[in-house]
């Protein structure tokens, strides 16, 4: 089987059975296509599910001696940290690198090619199916009551934001949502750090807090922010506590998200 990645092409003579995976968002594609069982070792970041084989691995500063010592037949990334795909390369182990996906176009491709590389193909296109049908469904279920409505996506409590152009800003576009993070985010990457005023005086009608694990952000704490009690999200009870880890990757996952905007826009 011929796969490509970012990093070109990958041929494998024989489907892998044992798998390292250097990439949360990847690990949880991997299970979720029935593949796990194929995977030796995932990095120390990779927390989902919780069968998945953590180790001390790290995604951020990888070193290719230390995973080779789990004999790997494959090894997923989701970037060159320090060159590692090289180095792994010189000591003759095979890597696919899947970069962070810009769309949700870009996760259902990487679900395929994972369901290519490991001997799950249809598996992969089923999941592929069932996560297209939940977001369809979760669009629908709200319509045209979201026309003319805003979000604000927390990254921080120092008001990092992510934009339209992001990954995530992608799934606010297909509810039809306007992103007030957009005038600053070209600037930035699609990554703007706002202000608490420039944000309340854009009175988001949804607020995403993406901050709930790292920094114990919840509905409660943004209400007693100075002014925040005046944001149509904060009065009408439309704040979403998202869990950090669901609302960075561009994993399976991302359904469930989509699922949980939809129910906060519905009340």
């Amino acid at each position: 089987m011929t796969v490509t990645g970012a990093d070109g092409e990958l041929t494998l003579d024989e489907q892998p059975e044992a798998i390292v995976s250097l990439s949360a968002s990847a690990t949880e594609m991997l299970f979720a296509i029935g593949a796990g069982n194929q995977v030796e070792a995932v990095d120390d970041n990779s927390n989902f599910p919780p069968e998945a084989p953590i180790t001390d691995l790290s995604a951020f500063t990888p070193n290719a001696e230390a995973i080779a010592e789990y004999a790997p037949d494959l090894v997923v990334l989701s970037n060159d940290q320090n060159g590692i795909v090289d180095a792994l390369d010189a000591l003759a182990v095979p890597t696919l690198l899947l970069e962070a996906a810009e769309t949700i176009d870009d996760t259902y491709e990487q679900l395929e090619t994972l369901g290519d590389a490991t001997g799950h193909a249809e598996e992969a296109d089923e999941v592929v199916a069932d996560v297209q049908d939940r977001i369809d469904a979760a669009v629908e279920s709200v319509g045209s009551d979201a026309e003319g409505m805003s979000v604000y996506h927390e990254l921080d409590p120092s008001y990092f934001s992510a934009g339209s152009s992001t990954f995530i800003g992608s799934v606010y576009a297909l509810f039809g949502l306007e992103n007030i993070a957009d005038e600053a985010a070209a600037a930035a990457g699609g990554y703007p750090q706002l202000s608490a005023e420039y944000i309340v005086s854009e009175q988001p009608d949804l607020i995403v807090l993406a901050d709930t694990l790292c920094c114990a952000q919840t509905a409660e704490t943004v209400a007693q922010r100075p002014a925040f009690d005046t944001v149509p999200a904060v009065q009408e009870g439309r704040v979403l506590e998202a869990s950090d880890d669901i609302a960075s990757r561009w994993g399976p996952r991302i359904a469930d998200f989509a699922e949980s905007v939809a129910e906060t826009l519905q009340g």
